[in-house]
């Protein structure tokens, strides 16, 4: 190879511009830093500018949120090599100074000089396809939309307290309607106040209560009848029977609601986009990836074929426990990175949770965590082993098919 036609452009990405810095071995400096604006005019001048350079051409950027995603597509679509880099590696890179500078034109610098180290192990950016990026899009905001679910629910949880405590325990929380609504948020805009029905007879609520059950699309159980007059025979309400408490009652549970509709919206939207992608059958059939689990885990791992082995995935959910020794000295513990996808580790605890939930003997995550809780390991232990063995099961199983598929 020719190294004095190598030439790196180094990007330090941020939002709406981006710092450009283009250098070549021996510490030559083709380009000094300077801004691009991440509008078409200026996109299209960089690759001017730097098709004009001539030379074997990488371009390397830090992987920062979404920022780096108008100029890397750009970039690409104009024929170039581009890079997309895991912001640690750029922030562990020492470029050969003792001298903590941070500017984007240091940091532009520094990329470019990463680039021209790690040459040959530089990966090209492929372009996720358009449904991935939608799924991870949308579980994404499915996460943030169910936080808000539950400030919603705790401050409605608040209010009854003052109201009609406790009846959110007597109804089930497991009990829903087709629209994704829980029956007791439904219940309490309708019977808002302890004295809705205490001040009735028992057979009164029972009728109302039951009229209302087949309008709001929920099951009639008379053994919830019993419970919810005990509850509001024994409740002590601070907040009077009022027109003021009633609209209090009724904007939180039309807010709560309101937001139950949209996670509703998004759960079938996440499952449309997931069953587009072709592991979906395989994904789904692994016992723990769920209506919601199995979407997020093809969403936060996306192309599994994109990583070189099973524990270059383990290693990217941050599940994996590096080695630490120095001289004399051998860790005998050993801490998981963490420095993968909190959101894919996040899932992972899920599908282990159901797994233990289900204890069913014949699937190998359960026996395998099942087996270190049986030796006294810590909960989070077996948890997290647990989590990298679904993963490396996950890996073998969905690359093969898609292996299988692009040779038949």
């Amino acid at each position: 190879m020719n190294y004095e036609l190598i030439t790196v452009v180094g990007i330090d990405v941020s939002k709406g511009k981006s710092t450009v810095a283009v250098r070549r071995p021996g510490g030559e400096v083709v380009l000094t830093p300077f801004c691009v604006e991440h509008n078409s005019q200026e996109l299209k001048e960089l690759v001017e500018k730097i098709r004009s350079i001539g030379g074997n051409i990488r371009i390397v950027m830090e992987h920062t949120g979404m920022y780096w995603r108008p100029i890397a597509l750009a970039l690409q679509q104009a024929g170039f090599f581009v890079s997309v880099v895991n912001a640690i590696l750029i922030h562990r890179f020492i470029d050969n100074s003792l001298r903590n500078v941070k500017t984007d034109k240091a940091d532009s610098l520094k990329i470019a000089n990463y680039g021209l180290t790690f040459w040959e192990e530089l990966r090209e950016y492929s372009a996720e396809d358009e449904t991935r990026q939608m799924l991870k899009t949308q579980c994404r905001l499915y996460e943030r939309t169910l936080g808000t679910s539950v400030t919603l629910r705790n401050g409605l949880i608040s209010l009854l307290d003052q109201t009609f405590p406790k009846i959110n325990n007597v109804l089930h929380s497991d009990y829903r309607n087709t629209r994704g609504h829980f029956k007791w948020v439904d219940f309490v805009k309708r019977f808002w106040h302890r004295d809705c029905v205490a001040g009735l007879s028992k057979h009164s609520f029972e009728e109302t209560y039951q009229k209302w059950c087949k309008k709001e699309g929920y099951c009639f159980r008379t053994v919830d009848v019993e419970k919810i007059y005990d509850c509001a025979q024994n409740a002590v309400a601070t907040f009077p029977k009022s027109e003021s408490t009633k609209i209090l009652i009724t904007q939180a549970v039309n807010s709560l609601n309101a937001v139950y509709d949209a996670l509703q919206i998004l759960r079938g939207e996440m499952v449309r986009l997931a069953s587009l992608l072709p592991e979906y059958e395989v994904v789904m059939e692994m016992q723990g990836a769920g209506e919601i689990t199995g979407p997020m885990l093809m969403a936060e791992i996306g192309d599994v074929r994109r990583f070189t082995n099973k524990n270059a995935l383990v290693a990217f959910a941050g599940v994996d426990a590096p080695p630490y020794q120095s001289g004399m000295f051998d860790a005998k513990t050993r801490h998981v990175s963490k420095r993968g996808s909190p959101h894919l580790r996040k899932t992972l605890f899920q599908i282990t949770t159901i797994l233990l939930r289900k204890s069913n003997s014949e699937n190998p995550v359960y026996l395998f965590m099942d087996r270190k809780r049986t030796e006294g390991k810590h909960f989070y232990v077996y948890m997290v082993a647990g989590a990298a063995k679904f993963l490396r099961i996950y890996y073998a199983k969905v690359k093969n098919y898609l292996d299988a598929l692009e040779t038949a």
